[in-house]
């Protein structure tokens, strides 16, 4: 049985409610549980910052459902990142830079909707320049690195802004969490 944390990162707008985070969320809770144990964090209900190391700490695999607001994280859960990832707990010093990760026994998985069509990430003319949604978001990739973390397959919904198909977004949570996870 793994422990598995999952920390929703959703910061609320008019214009992005955090229906589908939450949905998502709750969906990963009911069919990860089933085999594994899960706590979960909504950043946007507040934390306490030394909960919030316990539970990486207890964490085999942390999952960060979030939507990508301008091309990275929101900038709550940027937040909650600088007010939890402290030295000496979840890195230190080394003798090459980034390598003096504390969590190197944990993994992460980046599980994210996009206000982007998938079609944006494949057209090497477009706008993102046919880079993949773990290039255009390298720098969380390399914050959870810096820490130790080895990274999951990234699982990605689209066009999350313009009525998603609910239904079919859960059926691709559900098989992206059965493969990586190995229900």
């Amino acid at each position: 049985m793994t422990n598995i944390l999952i920390v929703n990162g959703h910061d609320y707008y008019d214009r992005a409610q955090g229906k589908l985070t939450q949905t998502l969320v709750a969906a990963a809770v009911s069919q990860l549980s089933a085999q594994h144990t899960v706590q979960t964090t909504t950043v946007a209900e507040g934390y306490e910052v030394e909960q919030e190391i316990q539970k990486f700490q207890w964490a085999d695999v942390i999952i960060f459902q979030t939507p990508i607001y301008w091309f990275s994280i929101t900038g709550l859960l940027k937040k909650y990142i600088d007010d939890i990832y402290l030295p000496n707990i979840f890195f230190g010093k080394a003798k090459e830079f980034g390598r003096g990760g504390l969590l190197t026994d944990k993994k992460y998985m980046l599980s994210l909707t996009w206000g982007a069509s998938a079609a944006a990430f494949s057209d090497p003319a477009g706008f993102l320049e046919g880079k993949s949604e773990d290039e255009v978001l390298f720098s969380v990739h390399k914050t959870q690195e810096y820490c130790g973390l080895k990274q999951l397959p990234t699982f990605s919904l689209y066009s999350s802004m313009r009525e998603p198909d609910v239904e079919d977004g859960l059926a691709k949570l559900e098989a992206h969490l059965k493969k990586t996870f190995e229900l």
